[in-house]
C-alpha cells in the first residue's frame, strides 16, 4: 500500500502505508523517545497531530491492552522509518500495523525520517496531510488548504469527557499484577482537558478519591463538591483558546489547592494573567533535561507540548519560578506564593528518569494536608 505525506509548504514524502487506509490532516511534529509509542498514540495531547518518531525502528514490542492512556488513538497519522511487522515481547497482543488498522489510523513508513525532522526543525512544525489511500496531490492539497490548524482553536472540547465520572484504578505492577489501592484520604477533582490515565492511576495510588469532570465545568460546581484539591490536566492545542477552563481556574485560585501538568500548567499561568506562545517545533520526547531551581538537581523528563508560557509574563505575578528547561531556558514549573497552587510543564507521570519527578504528586498531597 502506497502512502504520501504532503506538508503545507509543498514538501512531499512518499513511502509505504500501514495501518488503516485513510486520509487525515494534522500538525506534523516529531518525538525523540525510543519507546512508549502506544502511550504516544493514545495520549489525548496528540489530538490532530501527525506524529513522526525519530528512532528508526518502531513496533518491535507490539501493543497490549494495558498501555492505553485513554479510550482511543488520538493521533491523525503515524510516521516511522521502519515498522516492525514481527514484534517480540511477552506483553505483546497486537502488532503496530494491526493496532492502527483496528483503530482507523494510517501509518507511513520507508521515508527518510531524519530529513523530515530536520525540515521541521528548520521550518517549524506545520500543517500536513497523510494519506494511505489517495495519491492525487492536487486533491490532497485542496483538503490540506481547508484545514485550519491548531492556533486559536479550542480542541480540548473534542477530547474532554462529556460528563463527570469516578476513577478508582491504581498503578499496577506488570510483574506481579498487584494494584496499589491505598485508603482514600483526599478528595480530588480532576479537570479533564485530555487527561492521561496514568495520571489518574497515580492520584488514586497516592490515596486520592478522584472525580473527573469536563473541562468546561464552572468553578462553583467544582467547589460544591468540596474537594481537598483540584488537578489541572494535560491536553492538546492552543491553551489561550481554552477559555472555559481558564475562567474556571481563575475562579478557583486561592479557594482550593491546585496542581497542573502540561496544558494544566499553561492554563494556570493564563489564569494568573500570563501569556503563551507557539514554539517553533515543540518539545516532545522522553529525554529533556529540566533544572529544579530549589534543589539544583537535574530531572530527566518526558515532554509533549507545542505551546509555552512566556517567562517574562510571569515575573510580576507573585510566583516562584521553580523549574527551567536546560535545552532552551523555557519555563517548566512555578509555584504561587500565596494561592496554594503549583504546576509543571513536563509529565512526571511518564517516568523517563524513571522517578526523577515522582515527588510532585507527594507535593500535591502535602499541599492538601496543609
Amino acid at each position: 500500500m502506497k502512502a504520501v505525506l504532503l506538508l503545507e509548504d509543498g514538501t512531499v514524502f512518499k513511502g509505504r502505508g500501514f495501518g488503516a487506509e485513510c486520509t487525515r490532516c494534522g500538525e506534523v511534529v516529531f518525538n525523540t523517545a525510543m519507546s512508549g509509542y502506544q502511550e504516544i498514540l493514545t495520549d489525548p495531547s496528540y489530538n490532530e497531530q501527525i506524529m513522526t518518531m525519530t528512532y528508526p525502528l518502531i513496533g518491535n514490542v507490539g501493543t497490549n491492552d494495558l498501555d492505553w492512556e485513554s479510550t482511543k488513538v488520538h493521533v491523525s497519522g503515524f510516521v516511522v522509518k521502519e515498522n516492525c511487522d514481527y514484534p517480540s515481547n511477552w506483553r505483546n497482543q497486537l502488532s503496530l500495523h494491526d493496532y492502527l488498522k483496528t483503530n482507523h489510523v494510517g501509518g507511513l513508513e520507508g521515508i527518510d525520517t531524519r530529513k523530515l525532522v530536520k525540515h521541521i526543525r528548520t521550518q517549524g512544525a506545520m500543517r500536513g496531510i497523510l494519506s494511505t489511500g489517495e495519491a492525487n496531490l492536487k486533491k490532497l492539497k485542496a483538503e490540506l488548504d481547508a484545514y485550519p490548524g491548531l492556533v486559536g482553536r479550542d480542541i480540548v472540547k473534542d477530547v474532554s469527557c462529556k460528563k463527570a465520572y469516578t476513577w478508582d484504578k491504581g498503578v499496577v505492577d506488570i510483574l506481579t499484577n498487584k494494584e496499589t489501592l491505598p485508603e482514600k484520604k483526599y478528595k480530588v477533582v480532576a479537570l479533564d482537558c485530555g487527561i492521561k490515565q496514568n495520571i489518574l492511576r497515580l492520584l488514586r495510588s497516592h490515596g486520592c478519591d478522584v472525580t473527573v469532570v469536563p473541562a468546561n465545568t464552572p468553578a462553583k460546581d467544582i467547589l460544591a463538591m468540596k474537594p481537598d484539591g483540584v488537578f489541572l490536566s494535560n491536553g492538546p492545542g492552543d491553551p489561550a483558546a481554552v477559555t472555559p477552563a481558564i475562567a474556571t481556574v481563575k475562579a478557583l485560585l486561592g479557594k482550593v489547592p491546585l496542581f497542573g501538568i502540561c496544558l494544566g500548567h499553561q492554563i494556570l499561568c493564563l489564569a494568573l494573567g500570563g501569556t503563551t506562545y507557539k514554539l517553533k517545533f515543540g518539545h516532545r520526547g522522553a529525554n529533556h533535561p529540566v533544572k529544579n531551581r530549589e534543589t539544583e538537581c537535574i530531572e530527566i523528563t518526558s515532554q509533549n507540548h507545542g505551546f509555552c508560557v512566556d517567562l517574562d509574563s510571569m515575573k510580576d505575578k507573585n510566583v516562584e519560578l521553580t523549574h527551567i528547561n536546560l535545552n532552551d531556558n523555557t519555563l517548566e514549573g512555578l509555584r504561587c506564593k500565596d494561592l496554594r497552587a503549583f504546576s509543571v510543564q513536563y509529565h512526571p507521570e511518564a517516568s523517563p528518569g524513571p522517578h526523577d519527578s515522582a515527588y510532585l504528586f507527594q507535593s500535591f498531597l502535602d499541599l492538601m494536608k496543609g
